[in-house]
């Protein structure tokens, strides 16, 4: 564990180095696009974050391969090889849409053509824990290379599309990476493989880069991420989870070890139930219009929490929650009783549930008066969402304004005396 913390070490360092590097030199000469409709922050970011996570984690690597304790992982090369290259061809995809905007078309034809070629690599999901003989399957050749380039590129876009407020994708990949990580850890050691695995290591490097790029692009960000590192750490996240179904052998398992055996496989999907949700919606909404699934809007479920009142802050938590809750929960299962760790994951479920559908009383109270106090002009039009004088949708109501409090005494006022 001391080595892997250590890899993870210099990857954060690696990227926040060059990330902040990049940032000064995307200032410099302007290397950043214009506002578009459907953003959130207001003020010309570069989105180049990207370029700091990749090289963060292929100097991690490297260095990994000067340490003896991971010499079983590099004792063949080209899976490593493959993964960093594919990470530089993906990134540089990414920046070229970041900076110039290249059709959808373009962007999943390199997408499909990337994860095939890690496929081609024997990254591959080699099988299932379906089917008849102890509910596992064992993938034909072509079929594991189908399944391995459809998961690739949906948890790639699935990341991706979530990539809208500032630390959201960061995060998340912090949460569900280090459960997985764990998860990982574990079954490498109950089923009797190394604890030094491709699976663990590139977890962690890609844990170590994120967390490296976060303090930029904390709230109110500094950079992005982008495409580049959006659809990078999606695809990471995709070939860790793959690369676990490679150590397992299918004939070792029977039915009691089977669900702790493939929940590594089935975490980071379950974690990112939340994105391939908006994904699906996304397609679906766009396919109805008439328009490109892939096509750009304002509808995505981060736009709606920011829309129901949610401040960015809240709304980037409520995914951590969520986020949280799943990968927390899935781990619940190896541990206790399925009882009880479905009890937590339903519990989980509802308060994050409530919390998300809750409105923010203050804001709510304050628009609702001030809708309804027909003063367009005067002091109050500021908490009129409606009206051109509103604040910027993540501003925080002050319940001790006084401007704020007679607006709400006045409303409450005709409730109180019928």
């Amino acid at each position: 564990m001391t080595f892997y913390a250590l890899v993870a070490l210099i990857a954060a360092i690696a990227s926040f180095a060059v990330g902040a590097t990049v940032l000064a030199l995307s200032h410099r000469f302007k290397l950043y696009p214009g506002i578009r409709d459907r953003d959130v922050h207001t003020r010309p970011t570069p989105r180049l974050g990207g370029i700091g996570i990749v090289l963060g984690v292929a100097i991690a690597l490297a260095v990994a391969s000067q340490i003896s304790w991971f010499e079983r992982v590099y004792s063949d090369p080209f899976p490593i090889l493959a993964i960093v290259a594919a990470a530089v061809v993906m990134l540089v995809v990414g920046v070229a849409d970041d900076l110039w905007d290249l059709d959808w078309m373009t962007k999943l034809a390199s997408q499909i053509l990337i994860a095939g070629f890690l496929a081609w690599a024997s990254l591959q999901i080699v099988s299932l824990p379906i089917g008849p003989e102890n509910g596992i399957t064992v993938l034909s050749p072509t079929l594991s290379l189908i399944v391995t380039v459809l998961a690739i590129v949906l948890v790639m876009n699935a990341v991706n599309f979530i990539d809208g407020l500032d630390g959201l994708v960061a995060g998340v990949t912090l949460i569900a990476g280090g459960v997985f990580f764990i998860y990982s850890y574990i079954l490498s050691i109950t089923t009797n493989q190394s604890a030094f695995n491709l699976a663990s290591l590139t977890m962690a490097v890609l844990l170590g880069a994120t967390a490296g790029f976060l303090p930029l692009n904390w709230h109110p960000a500094r950079m992005f991420m982008g495409d580049g590192g959006a659809l990078v750490v999606g695809m990471l996240m995709a070939i860790s989870t793959i690369t676990v179904t490679s150590q397992i052998n299918p004939s070792s398992i029977d039915r009691s070890q089977l669900l702790p055996a493939f929940i590594p496989l089935l975490l980071p999907f379950a974690v990112l139930v939340v994105p391939l949700l908006d994904f699906g919606l996304a397609v679906l909404r766009r396919l109805r219009a008439g328009k490109s699934p892939f096509s750009a809007d304002r509808l995505h479920l981060h736009h709606r929490l920011l829309d129901m009142g949610h401040s960015h802050f809240h709304a980037v938590l409520i995914f951590y929650a969520w986020t949280a809750v799943i990968a927390v929960g899935t781990l619940l299962f190896m541990f206790v009783p399925w009882e009880w760790a479905l009890t937590a994951v339903i519990l989980g479920l509802i308060a994050c549930t409530v919390v998300t559908l809750a409105p923010l009383s203050a804001r709510k109270r304050a628009e609702a008066a001030a809708q309804s106090s027909h003063d367009a002009h005067g002091p109050l039009a500021r908490f009129d969402p409606l009206d051109a004088a509103a604040p910027p949708i993540d501003t925080e109501f002050d319940e001790n304004d006084p401007v704020f409090d007679t607006l709400t005494r006045s409303r409450r006022q005709p409730e109180e005396t019928r």
